[in-house]
């Protein structure tokens, strides 16, 4: 039986995985998914459940093999540009059709399973299903009418935004973002996540099946990646959040799973945002919580 781990040639948290899996002599292959269909070879079977995975290297697996999969990034497959755009968007259908296929296999143990990407990807859902929850969250909406924008500004002293997918850093709302013919081709272009803004603690926490480690990530930036000077100082997370993180991934089809808290001043805990595939080294280095091993013992106890 072999571990697979997805991620792109350059993805330090993957290839750390890898390696690591590979110095304990544990049988493991790498898949970049963008190698398929040019490099990398499919066959399978939806009668018999049977298949092989060709790689780009040469190396090859029965989809049987696969005990299982470390899904750190998924960029969807890559088709060779072709003359034609309708030729080519058909191709790609059929390639990405089969991958998401094989993905979807119950026989294999995959951390994480599709459907947390794809709540991941749906933040609005994922939000909703956790307010459903009991989860305490900030008051956010999502739109793109600017009305909406500026009555929900004028309800908090502080508003902040961001991209509903992702790919940008939360900002605080100015009286220049509410210039009216500004907002209003803002809004044309995209909805964005407006949220009401929390001052307290940013802390970290991370779901590795049933074991939640926890930190405080210290930094006086408004959002904490933008600060190469940010402290994460290890804390002992209440036994309460625990119990409400894991409940948390397991809500949201995960159980390797990051979540961002804000601890209001009074002790309240409420939840910013969870990944499903998240960066973990720094962290890991910063605090010395084992999490490459628990990701290794979460992998290779699959049965």
């Amino acid at each position: 039986m072999t571990v697979l781990i997805l991620g792109h040639a350059a993805d330090l948290h993957a290839s750390h995985l890898y390696q690591t899996l590979e110095r304990l002599g544990i049988v493991c292959h790498y898949w970049d998914v963008a190698t398929f269909p040019t490099q990398a070879q499919i066959t399978w079977s939806p009668v018999s459940q049977e298949g092989l995975l060709r790689l780009a290297d040469g190396r090859q697996l029965a989809v049987s093999q696969i005990r299982s999969v470390f899904w750190r990034h998924f960029a969807g497959v890559r088709v060779p540009r072709l003359p034609h755009a309708s030729v080519q968007k058909a191709a790609y259908q059929d390639a990405i059709a089969l991958v998401r296929s094989l993905i979807q296999i119950p026989s294999i143990h995959w951390v994480n399973p599709i459907q947390a990407y794809q709540l991941h990807r749906e933040k609005p859902l994922q939000l909703s299903k956790l307010h459903q929850l009991g989860v305490n969250l900030p008051d956010t909406i999502v739109t793109n009418d600017p009305t909406s924008v500026r009555e929900f500004v004028y309800r908090h002293s502080k508003t902040t935004f961001k991209p509903i997918y992702g790919g940008a850093r939360t900002q605080l709302i100015s009286a220049e973002h509410l210039n009216p013919e500004r907002l209003k081709l803002s809004l044309k272009i995209a909805p964005v996540t407006l949220c009401e803004y929390i001052a307290g603690a940013n802390i970290r926490s991370y779901v590795i099946g049933d074991t939640v480690y926890a930190a405080e990530i210290c930094s006086a930036a408004l959002d904490f990646h933008e600060d190469d000077d940010v402290k994460v100082i290890p804390i002992i997370f209440p036994k309460a959040m625990c119990q409400q993180a894991i409940a948390i991934a397991q809500a949201l089809d995960a159980e390797w799973l990051m979540i961002d808290w804000r601890l209001t001043p009074s002790g309240k805990y409420l939840f910013l945002e969870a990944n499903p595939n998240p960066s973990f080294l720094a962290f890991e280095q910063q605090t010395g919580f084992p999490i490459t091993q628990a990701l290794i013992e979460l992998l290779l106890n699959s049965d």
